[in-house]
């Protein structure tokens, strides 16, 4: 069995402060990775499980 990979991307145009929330509550049960880039480069990673 082949696994699907599903991917979502999002962009904001500006912050108003320096915080970024992430609500998880609508997402299936298992791992996902986070990818935060800048200037299309991966500055942090971070893997974690709903």
């Amino acid at each position: 069995m082949v696994k699907k990979i599903n991917s979502i991307k999002g962009e904001i145009d500006q912050f108003p402060e320096c915080r970024i929330y992430l609500n998880v509550n609508h997402l299936k049960k298992g791992t996902y990775i986070l990818k935060i880039t800048h200037k299309n480069k991966v500055i942090k990673t971070t893997t974690f499980k709903k």
